[in-house]
């Protein structure tokens, strides 16, 4: 059956070429190069899920009365976007399994590129020549955050209200910008105007989904155009040489295999497993607030900045020039991200290598970039593990000011900790090989002089 298809596209469009070129290309046989169809996968979960639940929502912040199902709900006032959302979960077929898994996928699919993230760091897959393919990485995590954010926000709850006054009030703490800025964005002070609400929508189900996808498939023709990375397990893998599985077919049905089970496991989440339950939360009302109130984890990390920040602002004479939202708000994630991006110029400055690389080196052959990788992720984790003191001083008793003072000092303490450990273990696990290497040729050597006597 495929011989046939491939005789009559090639008949037809001279594609026989292209086709056996594609489907002769070589992926590496390593599991840690999965991680990146998992966020790939979830992705196009996240799209399908995304199209069903568009042709239900209402993208309004006009004001109207809950009468449906849920009977806690019954006769509140509420916006449009909310009272749509609630139908979505108890109303229409079907409603709260793609909800739920939608919400599920964003997770999974932000949590997929992190750790693949992580993996070209400790790795060095971001070298020359696949610096535009790191970034391009980058880049898609930082709007697939944007987007995360402003798909909780549009349900008009309790919960993503108060996310979206957190995010005006970093927006106004930007220097001299600031409320020029968010009275541009939002259309007038918090909670804006309700073209606001219209801009948001078509922002996270148009632009960023294109956004998103258009850099995907920049990203993937890159990765094919320089093939993928490769370990050095065996002396066949040279910088010159690709060794790994075909695309077909060896790789093919172990990639769709993936993808089946992927959306699998999303959409058995979406069925089992409850999150972000919109109707206890209840609609959002301006003077209306609620202790325990969390983000989803991928923006837990911002959360725990602006905790940890003292309180106090940047004044000259009667003008706050620099607010104190802005430090953890908006500085944080703009260090981390711009550390991200200079991340392999600096590398490269600092260790003096500008080769090509196709090879990627195991974490402990490179015990100063796993340290320093560590350390800075380290820092992020302990910033995003700040986030929640409010829930650990609720649940276990803790005070939350002596959290907040132990984090506050931790987060410099813990990176030079974690950078020292994990260059040591790196540094131990070569010495360990080295030495084991050095007494299996002893014993050879033994064994060939035994032999000869």
């Amino acid at each position: 059956m495929i011989r046939r298809a491939v005789r009559y596209l090639d008949r037809r469009a001279g594609m026989a070429p292209a086709l056996k070129k594609a489907l002769r290309y070589v992926f590496p046989d390593h599991w840690s190069f999965l991680l990146g169809e998992v966020a790939m996968y979830a992705f196009f979960v996240l799209v399908a899920t995304g199209v069903y639940l568009t042709l239900f929502f209402e993208d309004s912040t006009a004001p109207t009365h809950y009468h449906g199902p849920y009977k806690p709900l019954d006769g509140m006032e509420m916006s449009h976007a909310y009272r749509s959302a609630v139908d979505l979960s108890f109303s229409v077929k079907a409603g709260l399994l793609m909800r739920q898994t939608h919400h599920w996928a964003a997770d999974v699919f932000i949590a997929a590129i992190v750790l693949h993230l992580i993996r070209i760091l400790c790795t060095g897959a971001f070298r020359k020549p696949r610096e535009l393919t790191y970034y391009i990485g980058v880049t898609m995590l930082l709007l697939a955050l944007l987007e995360g954010y402003l798909g909780y926000s549009l349900v008009d709850d309790l919960l993503s209200g108060m996310g979206l006054a957190i995010g005006y009030s970093v927006a106004l703490s930007l220097p001299f910008i600031g409320p020029n800025f968010a009275a541009l964005v939002w259309g007038g002070p918090f909670p804006g105007s309700g073209a606001f609400w219209s801009r948001m929508y078509i922002a996270h189900v148009l632009i960023l989904p294109i956004l998103i996808g258009g850099l995907l498939l920049t990203h993937l023709a890159l990765v094919a155009a320089r093939h993928h990375t490769q370990f050095r397990e065996s002396p066949r893998h040279t910088e010159r040489r690709v060794v790994g599985v075909p695309t077909f077919p060896g790789y093919a049905p172990r990639s769709l295999g993936l993808a089946c089970a992927v959306a699998a496991v999303l959409f058995l989440l979406g069925w089992l497993v409850q999150i972000n339950p919109i109707w206890l939360w209840g609609p959002y009302h301006i003077g209306s607030s609620t202790n325990g109130a969390q983000p989803d984890w991928y923006l837990g990390w911002l959360i725990g900045a602006l905790r940890l920040v003292p309180g106090f602002d940047v004044v000259i004479g009667h003008y706050t020039v620099i607010p104190n939202p802005f430090w953890g708000g908006a500085l944080f994630p703009l260090l981390v991200f711009g550390a991200l991006y200079l991340w392999p110029r600096l590398e490269r400055r600092l260790s003096g290598d500008y080769a090509f690389h196709n090879l990627v080196e195991r974490p402990r052959d490179n015990p100063l970039r796993t340290a320093a990788a560590s350390a800075f992720l380290t820092w992020v984790a302990l910033v995003f593990v700040a986030g929640s003191a409010d829930r650990v001083a609720v649940y276990f008793g803790l005070s939350y000011v002596g959290q907040i003072w132990f984090y506050r000092v931790f987060i410099w303490v813990g990176p030079a900790i974690a950078f020292f450990i994990a260059k040591r273990v790196c540094e131990e696990l070569v010495a360990g090989e080295h030495a084991e290497k050095v007494r299996k040729a002893a014993e050879e050597r033994a064994k060939a002089v035994f032999e000869q006597a």
